[in-house]
């Protein structure tokens, strides 16, 4: 009888080895802000050297047309880790000190990978809210551009209570960073603490360093004593290196590093400056570049990089810097998209998707399909066998595209883009239609304009044909009134279906 049960534990004990060795470690990267034109392998035009991203793109393969669910941060993120658009839920950013962004009932790809034995971390910016307990509302007030404004003081928070919501609610196991860069509080997280107590106030006036390019963009807050923003970075890469170390070959992990750059503040370490030729953006990106160089440099060292998913891409496209940095660089941070972050324009979602697998994807591929972020989590549960039965809200599988390198099946029969609650685009084939003409909210520069023979729509909705005109400026709402019928109400009957979807 003994002898049966030794066989039995055995036999349990190499069916889980097996079962751990079949599945793929995965690493998610994802950099903050970052156009797609930012990236010399898809910009031949560049004028930043991304050595690390070319290199990561050529062993493996790129997605020409990808898309964040929105053009700005929060809800592309929330869309990221779900599978759902961000739409269903909300438009908005969380706020400093905001609550979660999540529903009780969300489920995320760390939650699916979990539940299958995964250890999952999440290292870098959140900015998808806590529930924070402030013990009374804003007592701090400080003077801006004429205007009152209340904050939260160090003195509102007892910061030795453990705060829930974040990460470690969302399925990861393990969660550092700083929360958001230019959000307080202005100390480092771990899992659900706060390491060292804020003391301080951070206002503009208070940071005691320079920014290297645009504005500091920091909210105010409760800091930590000699709180460096240039330190995050370097804090995080450390972090994050370090986690890949700690894991055993054979057990598999998933890890959302989330870069706080190359956002707002500009603020690239000293050893990167001047390392390209599109100002201190470009230097930025530059360590951004470095720092995912870092992670597969690391990842080959440990013996992962065979077994290990890495992807990458952005939260959505460039912040409006972008144009300064086309009349002082020629520098096209958007590449040749209209529009940059928080429009429903190409330049404002339309961001770099690139994945590797070593043995088990192709080299030197790129796909022309259409692609959300959304897609990525049905994609990561069929690659794992994780859970046969279950797909995300609105994402598809394109696990089979790059498994058996067929790129040339359309998988998606539309997209859907949206920033701001009223003015949502639907890409189908060719084409995209926009329900307003207010798909652009950054201000364009008369210069660019001219630049760029950029027109101003008049006509209620908006209708282009990518194929033929990628910069979208040629509006065929009136050429092509039968398309134009065919996506508004296709969009319609997507957008009456938001609530009822949403209580799934």
């Amino acid at each position: 009888m003994f002898k049966h049960y030794l066989f039995y534990l055995a036999f349990l004990f190499s069916f889980n080895c097996s079962f751990a060795q079949d599945k793929p470690n995965i690493i998610i990267i994802y950099a903050d802000d970052m156009g797609y034109g930012d990236i010399n392998i898809l910009n031949k035009n560049s004028k930043i050297p991304t050595p690390n991203l070319d290199q990561l793109a050529k062993e493996g393969v790129s997605f020409t047309n990808a898309h964040s669910s929105s053009g700005i941060c929060s809800p592309s993120r929330y869309a990221l880790l779900t599978g759902k658009y961000h739409w269903r839920t909300t438009h908005k950013i969380v706020n400093s000190f905001g609550k979660p962004m999540f529903k009780d009932s969300d489920r995320t790809i760390a939650r699916e990978l979990k539940d299958i034995g995964y250890k999952t971390a999440a290292i870098g910016k959140w900015h998808l809210g806590w529930n924070w307990k402030p013990k009374n509302p804003p007592s701090g007030k400080i003077q801006k551009k004429n205007k009152t404004i209340k904050c939260f003081l160090p003195s509102d928070f007892n910061w030795n209570e453990s705060i829930s919501g974040g990460p470690l609610d969302r399925g990861f196991d393990y969660y550092f960073g700083d929360g958001t860069i230019n959000f307080p509080p202005y100390a480092w997280v771990e899992n659900n603490k706060i390491l060292d107590a804020p003391t301080e106030l951070l206002t503009e006036n208070t940071i005691g360093f320079k920014v290297k390019e645009g504005e500091w963009e920091f909210r105010a807050g409760p800091k930590v004593e000699n709180w460096n923003p240039y330190d995050v970075l370097p804090t995080l890469t450390k972090k994050t290196k370090n986690y890949i170390k700690s894991q055993q070959k054979g057990d598999p992990f998933f890890l959302y590093f989330a870069l706080p750059c190359p956002h707002a503040p500009i603020i690239p370490n000293d050893e990167f400056d001047g390392t390209s030729k599109a100002g201190a953006y470009g230097d930025f990106v530059v360590q951004t570049d470095y720092i995912v160089g870092e992670i597969v440099k690391t990842l080959k060292e440990q013996g992962l990089e065979e077994n290990t998913i890495v992807i990458f891409s952005s939260d959505n496209g460039p912040e409006k810097y972008a144009y300064e940095r086309i009349l002082n660089f020629n520098h096209y941070s958007m590449g040749e998209f209209r529009g940059l972050k928080r429009d429903v324009y190409e330049g404002g979602h339309h961001v770099p998707l690139i994945i590797k697998w070593p043995e088990k994807i192709k080299t030197n591929q790129t796909s022309n399909q259409l692609i959300g972020q959304i897609d990525i989590y049905n994609t990561l549960v069929s690659l794992t066998n994780s859970n046969k039965n279950f797909s995300s809200l609105d994402g598809i599988d394109f696990s089979n595209s790059i498994l058996k390198n067929n790129f040339q099946e359309e998988l998606r029969p539309y997209l859907i883009h949206n920033t701001f609650e009223h003015t949502f685009a639907i890409r189908k084939g060719d084409f995209v239609y926009i329900n307003s003409p207010k798909a652009g909210t950054t201000k364009i520069p008369k210069e660019i304009i001219n630049l760029q023979k950029l027109e101003k729509f008049n006509t209620p909705d908006l209708l282009f044909n990518i194929k033929d005109d990628i910069g979208q400026r040629k509006n065929l709402i009136d050429k092509y009134p039968e398309v134009r019928n065919e996506l508004k109400s296709l969009l319609e009957k997507e957008l009456s279906e938001k609530y009822t979807l949403n209580k799934k």
